[in-house]
């Protein structure tokens, strides 16, 4: 049986920077025998839901209205983390394209919709603390 930190959009909570969710069926099946741990970064660092799009823009994370919110996303990354750690998780199931959540591909920054290779923040600080993280589009590769 697995422990794995997921994106709590993805089990299906209405917690996206529009207020909605976007629940995984393929994900959630594997609940039965796994166990899934669920956090919501942008929620654990302190930004409301809904709240204005946010992208990586040259380092710092900057909402589609010019705030940095870095200091939300870095607060949000550390909170799951810690959720990680205390979990013993042994991978992350994380949305896919987010700026905290994304891992390899992520919005570019210029709020068009267009893409570049990069982690989220999220997904950043876990791989950087040796925890694998996968995306809701690679469930085939997990390790179970």
């Amino acid at each position: 049986m697995a422990k794995i930190l997921v994106s709590n959009c993805l089990l299906g909570f209405d917690c996206r920077y529009k207020g909605d969710g976007c629940k995984c069926e393929a994900l959630l099946s594997l609940a039965p025998e796994h166990t899934l741990i669920g956090v919501c970064p942008e929620q654990a660092g302190g930004l409301p839901t809904p709240r204005p799009s946010a992208e990586i823009v040259r380092e710092k994370v900057i909402s589609c209205k010019g705030v940095d919110v870095s200091e939300q996303y870095r607060k949000g990354a550390e909170t799951a983390l810690q959720l990680a750690k205390l979990n013993q998780v042994d991978f992350a199931v994380m949305k896919a394209k987010s700026p905290s959540c994304g891992k390899g591909v992520i919005y570019d920054g210029s709020f068009t919709g267009d893409l570049c290779k990069g982690n989220g923040k999220t997904v950043q600080l876990l791989l950087e603390n040796g925890i694998p993280v996968y995306t809701e589009n690679e469930l085939d590769s997990l390790p179970l």
